[in-house]
């Protein structure tokens, strides 16, 4: 496992790091033992970064980050708050700030959190400066040492990277949702923002394992989010069309070399791209988390290849989301 220096915080971090959704809700149910296990897995392979956020699992996948981190001191934890109410500018209030960050140093079991981001605000509250002033008090207050945003749209991640103290921003980023390598990317770099991936894999897409006869529970994402009824499409299969994601795929297939899975491939191609600081693929199961970990010593994918994956996406998959995130 490599490191990569996270942006102006100056954190090392696991270039491959673990997104604690999955453990938390959403995703069908996983026990709290084996979801240590897993955790436990991924930090004995490396992965020294681990993102959750208050809502997943209602404070759930927070308290489990939160043990492990108490387990293996030096870990960096990065949690988002302010998907609790109603998405209004107002409610992301000085107020609502300290209650949500009160309660997820409880969870995390923590008196200062490493690092707090806004969980894919609205639109709107980029252009309110008092937001951020107030983040950067509550890091002189000792309740955060650093803070960032997540967003759905590369129009908000070039906008927050405006206010000089955004350490970070979180980004949905895969071969199917290329478009943030382009002027966003370059800016970050050029700011020392870190960038964190979120939904490397398309929501299981890039694993390869889907067909059109496979079935989601009812109480996974994918079942009922496949039209953005509970949350932005965009983050269920990266906003692509089942059907068309699974025929991309198999235009990508070919190209996965050696021993080397087709989540592993998605994986280091991600990473071939140098403004990223850490990718956070989700697991339930120690074996998936060993495996994503595994991905980080795969070769350098060549140019053919990387041209290869882009054709793919001109031409399947760019008409569904280039435009829209």
């Amino acid at each position: 496992m490599q490191s990569r220096t996270f942006g102006r915080t100056g954190r090392e971090v696991s270039e491959i790091g673990f997104g604690a959704w999955q453990v938390g809700a959403d995703w069908g149910k996983v026990d709290e033992d084996t979801a240590m296990e897993t955790l436990r897995a991924a930090a004995d392979a490396g992965v020294t970064f681990f993102d959750t956020a208050d809502v997943y699992g209602d404070g759930r996948s927070e308290r489990l980050v939160g043990r492990l981190i108490k387990e293996r001191p030096g870990l960096t934890s990065a949690t988002k708050m302010g998907r609790r109410l109603e998405q209004t500018v107002a409610n992301y209030s000085p107020e609502h700030f300290r209650a949500w960050n009160d309660r997820s140093r409880e969870n995390l079991s923590v008196d200062t959190l490493d690092l707090v981001q806004l969980h894919c605000p609205p639109t709107d509250l980029y252009y309110h400066p008092e937001v951020f002033e107030d983040l950067d008090t509550m890091v002189e207050e000792g309740r955060i040492a650093a803070y960032g945003v997540s967003v759905e749209r590369v129009e908000e991640a070039l906008k927050a990277i405006e206010y000089p103290n955004v350490a970070s921003v979180q980004i949905i980023f895969n071969p199917f949702r290329q478009r943030p390598a382009g002027v966003f990317f370059a800016q970050a770099a050029r700011r020392g923002v870190g960038v964190i991936v979120r939904v490397p894999l398309a929501s299981g897409l890039l694993s390869g394992k889907y067909t059109r006869e496979t079935t989601f529970g009812t109480d996974d994402h994918r079942n009922y989010n496949r039209s953005g009824a509970a949350f932005d499409v965009g983050e269920t299969f990266a906003g692509v069309p089942f059907e068309a994601g699974l025929d991309a795929v198999e235009a990508l297939r070919p190209l996965v070399a050696g021993d080397a899975t087709l989540v592993q491939f998605a994986l280091r191609w991600i990473l071939m791209h140098d403004a990223v600081s850490t990718v956070i693929p989700g697991a339930r199961s120690p074996e998936q988390a060993r495996a994503n970990a595994a991905a980080a010593a795969l070769p350098a994918l060549d140019d053919a290849t990387m041209a290869a994956v882009r054709d793919v996406y001109d031409s399947r998959i760019a008409p569904y989301v280039h435009q829209r995130w």
